[in-house]
């Protein structure tokens, strides 16, 4: 009875010897074969039975290691351990479908066609399987970027997924009969139409101390750029508007920020989008930021002096005390959990008040 249900279970696997503690054949799943070998010890215990199969199906299984080890001592047959093991066999092969199907031979040869046609020059990265694609452009002021596509067996039915660097969205439109050349020339396109913010960028990147973010990427729209001691301007600048006002807060004692404030108010119609928007903040502000040449980031890159860090979970000391002999900046948390500690201070709505650790004012 034993071997009739595994007949009808697994049609494919026969008994090697007399004994019945060899079976060899193929077990099926998702209507595909996979070879395997089954080897009983004599007493029949399943736990002590050995199995064997083709690396494709080890490799497939690698994850679900645990669970045949587990269905192997519980299961009292070998009938019901291989209906286990189709079942986890069907879920494997749902799991890792794209991953071990092989691509159709037409994905290859139209990708290596298109990649001709755009040249292999521009490519900086392909991986084995030729599914993930970096290519390089440089856009009219010098710069370099990337693009990765992640292309999909349907390819050029279906466009690949486009990963870039850019402050905007960046959507390729796609028709079945585009190519790669159709994505290369809508990612220079784009580069063109983000020319002026990433001039405007750069010069910030380029003249001034930019504290905050120490690496920026090309994704990046703000800056906290350093005025003087112990106070910043925070610049948020519109990608698709670069020549406009950007947002601008600005970090620092009262005493100090106030006046730069309502300068910045007071002279808003002299915005000029025709000349450079440094050159702008600067007119506006009526000040000279300070230079990359002139001083180092040091000087104005003061620690806490709560903590003696300048760095904390990746923010930067923004709070400053009033008093204008003292000055000292702070973390925000660092500040905060000071000022709570401390039983003179006192607290209204969401704003807390209390002596600075440094000077006591």
């Amino acid at each position: 009875a034993g071997s009739g249900a595994l007949l009808r279970q697994c049609p494919l696997l026969l008994p090697q010897n007399r004994d019945r503690t060899a079976y060899e054949g193929f077990v099926t799943a998702q209507g595909r074969h996979f070879h395997i070998r089954i080897l009983l010890p004599i007493d029949f215990q399943l736990k002590n039975a050995r199995i064997e199969c083709s690396w494709h199906l080890k490799k497939i299984l690698h994850q679900y290691q645990h669970i045949l080890k587990q269905r192997l001592h519980s299961c009292p047959d070998l009938v019901s351990f291989m209906v286990e093991l189709k079942t986890i066999l069907e879920i494997a092969l749902k799991n890792t479908q794209d991953l071990h199907i092989p691509w159709p031979p037409e994905y290859y040869s139209c990708l290596v066609r298109d990649l001709e046609i755009l040249g292999w020059n521009k490519v900086v990265y392909e991986d084995t399987g030729l599914t993930t694609i970096k290519l390089k452009a440089e856009d009219s002021s010098g710069r370099q970027h990337l693009i990765t596509l992640k292309l999909n067996s349907k390819y050029p039915t279906e466009p690949p997924d486009c990963l870039v660097d850019f402050p905007v969205q960046f959507a390729v439109s796609w028709m079945p009969q585009n190519s790669l050349i159709d994505i290369y020339n809508q990612f220079l396109a784009a580069l063109e139409s983000l020319k002026e913010f990433w001039d405007a960028m750069d010069e910030i990147d380029g003249k001034t101390w930019v504290l905050e973010p120490e690496k920026p990427t090309r994704s990046a729209t703000t800056r906290r750029v350093a005025i003087g001691n112990n106070v910043s301007v925070n610049i948020e600048v519109d990608p698709r508007h670069p020549n406009m006002l950007p947002e601008c807060y600005f970090l620092g004692a009262d005493h100090v920020v106030n006046p730069l404030r309502s300068k910045l108010n007071n002279n808003m119609h002299l915005w000029d989008p025709e000349i450079s928007l440094l050159q702008n903040l600067k007119d506006l502000l009526d000040i000279d930021f300070p230079s990359r040449t002139a001083l180092e980031k040091s000087d104005f890159a003061k620690d806490c002096g709560i903590c003696y860090a300048y760095r904390l979970d990746g923010s930067t000391p923004d709070q400053v005390c009033d008093d204008p002999r003292c000055g000292q900046p702070f973390h925000q948390a660092c500040l905060h959990e000071w000022l709570q500690g401390l039983p003179s201070s006192r607290q209204s709505f969401n704003v807390i008040f209390g002596e600075c650790p440094y000077c006591n004012k």
